[in-house]
């Protein structure tokens, strides 16, 4: 029996000007201290055995376009087999929205999890920019993925809590998770819910 996929499309940032771009590449901060993510190898423990899990490298995640992105994302899709989980993280959960809500995916999809996607261009201090705009009907988003999961901090400095509430009036059925005790922008080690809300979804199939 093949392993269930899950594909997860990970951040990035956008910017509306190349001055802006380049203004953000001289005054970040730099770290050589190796990133623990819990998307990397604590998601390979704990589901690696019973899943394969894709994690493609979207193009110039730092300077993202959407464009781009799409393009790659199609091509992985000879790739990719019915009742598939797709993840979403930060730019990658709207970007995952928006794909999936112009688009029909041409494989059945177990379910969808978007964690912390913005909704619009009002993040305190970053810029949604590159073509990542929503459009106003996303209801093809709910017909792709009957089962639909947004999860939020309302601890998130990036993402506020009320891009929640904005996903809320556009997706009827959705579920929609606010966790109090995750802090900032999801940038955790051990991500213990997402476990169990995938091997939910399994279980129920």
């Amino acid at each position: 029996m093949k392993k269930v996929q899950i594909m997860i499309i990970h951040g990035g940032m956008t910017f509306k000007s190349r001055k802006d771009y380049l203004h953000f590449l001289k005054t970040r901060k730099i770290s050589i201290e190796e990133k623990i993510r819990w998307r990397d190898e604590y998601l390979k423990k704990k589901l690696g055995q019973k899943f394969q899990i894709i994690t493609p490298d979207m193009p110039s995640p730092d300077n993202a376009k959407y464009i781009d992105w799409k393009i790659h994302f199609e091509r992985h899709f000879p790739l990719l087999r019915n009742n598939i989980i797709l993840i979403g993280i930060s730019l990658g959960g709207i970007f995952l929205a928006k794909y999936l809500s112009e688009n029909k995916f041409p494989k059945k999809i177990l379910s969808t999890f978007l964690i912390a996607p913005p909704f619009d261009d009002t993040l305190p201090n970053e810029d949604l920019a590159g073509g990542f705009k929503l459009k106003s009907n996303l209801s093809l988003l709910e017909r792709n993925s009957p089962h639909l999961t947004l999860l939020f901090s309302k601890n998130d400095d990036v993402v506020p809590v009320s891009h929640a509430k904005k996903y809320r009036r556009k997706l009827k059925s959705a579920n929609i998770i606010t966790f109090n005790h995750i802090k900032g922008h999801f940038k955790i080690t051990e991500f213990p819910e997402i476990i169990e809300l995938i091997k939910r979804e399994v279980h129920k199939e």
